[in-house]
């Protein structure tokens, strides 16, 4: 029996950046409109089951209210306090129960909490956030019918997907959080609004992927060097003037409607399994994007480059082998 898990994140999109910049908001609506689409995608090739995670704004479960939908549907049996911690405690949930595929409507941070419940489930990440680099801006139905696919595996899973990166991030030797895409340092001491948007705050950053195409962080790191999700390596970056060799000032898209002139001191590419320690100074150490915890000059911060996030389902190639060998032909 095939099985699909839906996590939608009714914040995803609502930050601050929506206010400091021209981030975009999707509506409530929209996002029932694309759970709607992914489930239609789903029950099109006869997949068994959907588990959704509760939410503040019932997405999941106002996107089933519709006459055209009849596969069988159920909401976690979870209490929702309606923070990140739904997310995590969701993706536990469904990765206990053997769930074939997870698919995730939100931004860099709700795949983030997704990956810390359980990164072992193949992967379709939705954007509707603000500033995102690991989901993808897809159709719902064409996300509906790639996760469907994986789920009932008739798709080769190394062939559609990739493992992504993460760093891990270590205080004093001790396993603190993981990022998807970038950790951030901080000159602020306060997580105040949490969300990344005010590069002249920072100290330094760290990237699992360095994209030019994107927006936000990864964007300042594409212009230095490109790094790709399928990439062995990650890139580091120190902000400011220098008159060391590395430095050098890039023009680069720091958010929606935001084009800015970024100096850059120092960086450098980072591989696989190598290790980085930290100046050890006060600062807010920030994760996919959101200012998360504090740090002062008597702790130790480590951070590690690995390759053990979720399985990233890949949905144009999905789709793609799936009419090179007829999947969808009868």
């Amino acid at each position: 029996m095939a099985v699909v898990g839906i996590i939608a994140n009714p914040a995803a999109s609502k930050d601050i950046r929506r206010l400091v910049a021209q981030g975009r908001v999707i509506p409530d609506w929209e996002k029932v409109n694309t759970v709607r689409r992914v489930m239609l995608g789903l029950q099109s090739l006869g997949v068994d089951q959907v588990v959704a995670m509760p939410d503040s704004s019932n997405l999941c479960r106002r996107a089933r209210d519709d006459s055209h939908l009849s596969i069988e549907f159920s909401l976690l049996e979870m209490s929702a306090l309606y923070t990140e911690g739904d997310t995590v405690r969701a993706a536990e949930l469904m990765g206990a129960m053997g769930v074939d595929c997870l698919v995730t409507l939100g931004g860099d941070g709700t795949n983030r909490a997704a990956a810390k419940g359980c990164a072992a489930t193949p992967l379709v990440a939705i954007s509707t956030g603000t500033n995102n680099v690991f989901p993808a801006m897809v159709e719902g139905t064409l996300a509906g019918i790639a996760a469907g696919l994986v789920a009932q595996g008739k798709l080769p899973l190394d062939q559609v997907s990739t493992v992504s990166k993460t760093l891990e991030i270590h205080i004093d030797g001790k396993y603190q959080d993981l990022a998807l895409v970038d950790v951030a340092l901080s000159r602020e001491r306060f997580v105040a609004s949490r969300a990344i948007w005010d590069l002249s705050t920072l100290y330094e950053v760290f990237l699992t992927r360095a994209e030019p195409s994107s927006i936000g962080l990864s964007s300042v790191g594409g212009q230095l060097q490109p790094v790709s999700l399928g990439d062995n390596q990650g890139l580091r970056y120190v902000l400011g003037e220098s008159t060391q060799e590395n430095s050098v000032t890039v023009t680069a898209p720091i958010a929606p409607g935001m084009v800015a002139e970024v100096a850059i001191a120092d960086w450098q590419l980072l591989n696989l399994g190598e290790s980085v320690l930290v100046d050890q100074r006060h600062y807010t150490v920030a994760v996919d994007g959101e200012r998360a915890f504090n740090a002062n000059p008597q702790q130790q911060l480590e951070l590690v480059l690995q390759r053990n996030g979720p399985t990233v389902v890949d949905v144009q190639k999905a789709m793609q082998i799936a009419a090179e060998v007829g999947l969808l032909r009868q």
